[in-house]
């Protein structure tokens, strides 16, 4: 199939832009282009473009505070988006989708590391219930078509994203993001950073350009119902990517924790052996410091002038 015919929701987005590397004849789609949460602009989309296949990546994210300030906005945005995008593909004859899960559908009590057969085993984490239900929904979504119409439309469960083209805004971003504008900034003002929790959680997180080859991958060579667990399996301390970020930014300043705030689950680690069986291996993923030290500088150097920021 050609290139060109594959279509990548969420486009301009961060995985969007490491995918516009990795598939650079598809087409992008960002929301200024088409809202997929409006049925008739999305049926439009389709009429004025031959799609055969499909990265889905648009969504409504966001850290802590975003996914608890705004609960049934994540919620309906979510499910609307994906409602209306598999149906249209599915009227439109769309040979394959490919939707973007994420590690908060597991549910808040479960056996580690997190396996795909667990996903609907009990209730999300209450941080971000309504962005995990609207998630473990595509999943269903997808599954439904397949069974009643025959539709090759798989998903893939990404842990953690980090990179170059985040998401810097201190309202909406996630952990990596938000620590790296904090330190910088405090560095160029000369104060001191604080950080919500304690540090404590562990994380596994994925760089972009590494999403961007899996995705690509499976694509290609994964067809199966049962959602696909992506994401690089290292854990992380949170006060270790922060001591990372002040090494790289050389900030003289203090780092301070206020453990009154949420500090979210404390840790969630995944099972990635199926992915691994597919092709991919673990030594394919970029070293987390290097990719660290690669989100911190393309910021440095484009700052102010990024996303949340600007």
């Amino acid at each position: 199939m050609k290139e060109e015919n594959i279509l990548v929701t969420g486009g301009t987005g961060m995985v969007g832009v490491a995918l516009q590397r990795e598939l650079p004849r598809a087409q992008f789609l960002s929301s200024k282009i088409c809202d997929l949460t409006d049925p008739g602009a999305t049926r439009s989309l389709f009429k004025q473009q031959e799609v055969e296949r499909i990265i889905h990546l648009a969504a409504r994210v966001g850290g802590i505070k975003a996914n608890s300030d705004n609960l049934a906005t994540f919620c309906y945005e979510n499910s609307m988006m994906n409602n209306n995008l598999l149906h249209t593909a599915q009227k439109c004859g769309v040979k394959k989708i490919l939707s973007l899960l994420s590690t908060c559908v597991y549910p808040d009590i479960a056996s580690y590391p997190l396996t795909e057969e667990q996903i609907h085993n009990g209730p999300p984490h209450s941080s971000n219930y309504a962005y995990a239900y609207a998630k473990r929904m595509l999943d269903v979504q997808s599954r439904a078509y397949r069974d009643q119409y025959g539709c090759n439309f798989i998903t893939a469960v990404p842990n953690n994203l980090f990179g170059e083209n985040d998401n810097f805004d201190l309202e909406n971003s996630h952990v990596i993001p938000a620590i790296i504008r904090k330190v910088y900034e405090a560095k160029q003002s000369g104060g001191n950073v604080l950080l919500w929790g304690d540090g404590t959680p562990l994380r596994e997180f994925t760089y972009t350009p590494d999403l961007a080859k899996i995705l690509h991958l499976m694509l290609e060579n994964y067809d199966d119902p049962t959602p696909l667990n992506i994401g690089n399996t290292v854990e992380i301390e949170i006060k270790r990517v922060a001591s990372l970020i002040v090494e790289i930014f050389d900030f003289k300043g203090e780092l301070k924790w206020d453990s009154t705030k949420p500090k979210g689950q404390f840790r969630k680690p995944s099972d990635n052996s199926k992915l691994l069986k597919l092709g991919w291996s673990a030594a394919d993923y970029t070293p987390f410091p290097d990719a660290l030290e690669n989100a911190c500088h393309w910021f440095a150097e484009n700052y102010p002038k990024v996303r949340g920021v600007a």
